[in-house]
């Protein structure tokens, strides 16, 4: 989300690789870290001098061959050429409707019908915009509840809430990095950046490898303070009439000890807000 995104993400994914990842050889010490620009275009078959202007901002509108090639050549992922692509579109999509901030009732009437797993709908900043009851829940550890990317690098419950930190953090900036491709005028997601930014410095160290990452299926991991463990896979859903919005779907594999804990956090949620439990099959012991 600079004056060049496209040049800033080129410089930061050769700067990843070296010339033995690529089948290249190395003479001699490099004065700059990973590839050269010279290098990148004759991985990709192309002029160095028309390389070098695309990541300088002087070049636009490069075609599809060349970003696929760009992409073979910086080893990029589904995701990474899908956001090569969207960076190198430029400019904001007139035919793309900014995020919508609200929850429509009947997708909050559908979160609370899932009264036995964690549900909940995000913006493309990863706000909370609306959540059940276990979800709630499952979140209660943390100060607010608001934000998934500042309560997990801002808030002192998000590294114990989080099994294996690191790699959580890794996936929320890969997620917001994500996000800043398909939203990069999206003033809530700047105003989220600017403070992990500013407070964190985790996140700033992160931020500038630009990983691209949207949400995947592997299992969270995390810790809470009430109930233990809990190994949960996840759904996500792009909701329609909705842009930006995001239901996800936490769950655990039934009969499970992460299944029996999850039913005993909703009881002990209940209990609390004076709410009868959810009925399930799982004991609560």
């Amino acid at each position: 989300m600079s004056s060049n995104d496209l040049g800033d993400f080129l410089r930061a994914r050769r700067a990843r690789l070296t010339p033995g990842d690529v089948g290249l050889p190395s003479h001699g010490r490099r004065r700059v870290a990973g590839l050269r620009r010279e290098e990148v275009a004759v991985l990709a078959g192309m002029n160095g001098d028309y390389y070098a202007r695309l990541e300088q901002g002087r070049e636009r509108g490069p075609s599809a061959q060349i970003l696929d090639a760009i992409g073979a050549a910086l080893r990029l992922d589904r995701e990474g050429l899908a956001h090569l692509y969207r960076l190198a579109d430029g400019g904001p999509r007139r035919d793309r409707a900014r995020p919508r901030e609200t929850v429509a009732p009947q997708l909050r009437r559908l979160l609370d019908g899932c009264p036995h797993t964690p549900a909940f709908v995000l913006n493309p900043a990863l706000d909370l915009l609306a959540a059940n009851a276990l979800a709630e829940a499952l979140f209660s550890p943390f100060r607010t509840a608001d934000n998934l990317a500042l309560m997990t690098f801002l808030d002192p419950a998000g590294r114990a809430f989080h099994a294996r930190w690191h790699r959580a953090a890794g996936a929320v900036a890969a997620e917001l990095r994500h996000a800043a491709g398909l939203e990069p005028h999206y003033p809530r997601l700047r105003e989220v950046l600017d403070v992990l930014l500013a407070e964190s410095e985790e996140f700033a160290a992160l931020w500038p490898a630009h990983t691209v990452g949207g949400k995947t299926h592997e299992a969270k991991e995390l810790v809470h303070p009430e109930v233990g463990p809990l190994s949960l896979a996840y759904q996500s859903f792009d909701v329609r009439g909705a842009p930006g919005q995001q239901l996800v779907i936490y769950h655990a594999e039934p009969d499970s000890p992460s299944d029996r804990g999850l039913a005993l956090l909703g009881s002990l949620h209940a209990t609390r807000t004076g709410h009868a439990p959810p009925r399930t099959g799982a004991p609560l012991t």
